[in-house]
């Protein structure tokens, strides 16, 4: 048996997040397993580094899985790629030692978040909107309290998988990119929707309708606001996944 990493880039549009679902829902790691076993005449299990929700996209998606077929990889890309529709792509398979795990090996996450400041009806499909020129030097103060080891609870959706709301953040920041607002977060792990709501709220802070101690006062006291909803999926990216 031969133990396989691969790096995945996905438009999450059409899809109903990453993880396998029950029923006739349409998910990326379903669609990846069907054209994998389809090939290799298996029953094929993949596990991807990071779970994105609906609509959520990948630039830097890792997945691993074994299997006991001789096939090289350069043939098991191409066939794997022309079976997957356009919105998925395995952009590179590289045997990796059996202890690999995709998820439990992974040391840093990064994920980016695209921010629009008007519609686009080009470009919405990739980012979020403001609908308004935020206040970007309000949202980095906010960005700035985020580093560091602590409790993330208000900014998540409960999961019955989640053991802890612990994450520790190394990175987070907004910049400017062409025509777009983008906010980069790295950390070891990341709760459900957590990027999502961190992103909302700065949004809501940085167009003056959240005041910023009531993003303080969130993360302070581990609970969300009830009028705080998750940033739009559409902007999000899980752009980056380390190993060491």
């Amino acid at each position: 048996m031969r133990t396989i990493k691969m790096e995945i880039e996905y438009d999450g549009t059409g899809f109903s997040g990453w993880q396998r679902q029950s029923g006739a829902l349409t998910t990326v790691q379903g669609a990846i397993e069907a054209a994998l076993g389809r090939i290799t005449q298996e029953k094929i299990g993949i596990i991807g580094a990071g779970r994105t929700d609906k609509g959520v996209h990948a630039r830097g998606q890792v997945a691993s899985f074994t299997t006991g077929s001789p096939m090289p990889l350069g043939r098991l890309i191409h066939s794997c790629n022309s079976l997957l529709p356009d919105t998925i792509r395995i952009t590179a398979m590289r045997q990796a030692p059996e202890s690999f795990h995709a998820r439990f090996s992974a040391t840093s996450r990064g994920y980016r978040y695209f921010l629009l400041e008007r519609p686009s009806a080009i470009d919405s499909r990739f980012a979020g909107c403001s609908y308004g020129k935020p206040d970007v030097a309000a949202m980095n103060r906010l960005a700035a309290m985020l580093p560091g080891t602590r409790d993330f609870a208000a900014f998540s959706k409960e999961d019955s998988d989640q053991q802890s709301t612990i994450c520790t953040v190394t990175e987070a920041r907004w910049c400017r990119s062409g025509r777009y607002h983008v906010f980069r977060i790295k950390a070891n792990r990341f709760l459900r929707s957590m990027v999502r709501f961190l992103v909302a709220g700065m949004i809501e802070a940085g167009m003056g309708r959240l005041e910023e101690e009531e993003f303080v006062g969130m993360l302070e006291s581990c609970r969300r606001l009830p009028n705080l909803k998750p940033a739009d999926a559409a902007g999000l990216f899980l752009w980056k996944v380390g190993y060491d």
